[in-house]
């Protein structure tokens, strides 16, 4: 039987929301589950984390300055082609309202560009150091990953909150 183009069209955008409720469900499904090599690297590396409730590591270092910086090393992996994405996350700004102002938009393109790791980018109402690294990388490249993240984003923080220290 051929469907005339109508017709196929019709059921073809009739199977749209289940195709997306499977998508979304499996991706809630990866994402609750902790990556059990991430956490083989992190306890081998003597990091203390906690796991949040998307199953991904949430880690607070202690700075100098009695500052603290939050990093988050995402379980879930991204994908493309036969590419295996993991990705590192640190905060460093929040804007009440969700809208940065332009000069602290273009601070944060600036440094995305000239960043030895990751770019920055807008997640709800703040800024966040993403440093994204193979999903199999050693323990000494998410490490550095890790530290990177630290560093830079609480630098950042420093710089754009007059030495607040929210994350």
């Amino acid at each position: 039987m051929r469907l005339s183009a109508p017709l196929f069209a019709l059921l073809l955008l009739s199977s749209l929301p289940a195709v997306h409720a499977q998508a979304a469900e499996t991706a809630v499904a990866r994402s609750t589950t902790p990556d059990a090599g991430v956490k083989r690297i992190l306890d081998s590396l003597d990091y203390d984390y906690e796991v949040d409730e998307d199953g991904d590591f949430k880690m607070t270092f202690e700075l100098d300055d009695e500052r603290t910086q939050l990093v988050y090393v995402i379980s879930s992996v991204e994908e493309y082609g036969s590419n295996k994405i993991r990705e590192i996350w640190s905060p460093a700004y929040r804007q009440e309202g969700g809208q940065f102002p332009a000069n602290i938009a273009n601070r944060l393109l600036e440094e995305s560009h000239s960043g030895k790791m990751g770019s920055w980018v807008k997640q709800d109402d703040m800024a966040v150091l993403v440093i994204k690294i193979a999903a199999d990388a050693s323990a000494d490249e998410l490490d550095d990953a890790i530290n990177y993240a630290m560093f830079t984003a609480d630098k950042l923080e420093a710089s754009l909150t007059g030495g607040k220290d929210d994350f």
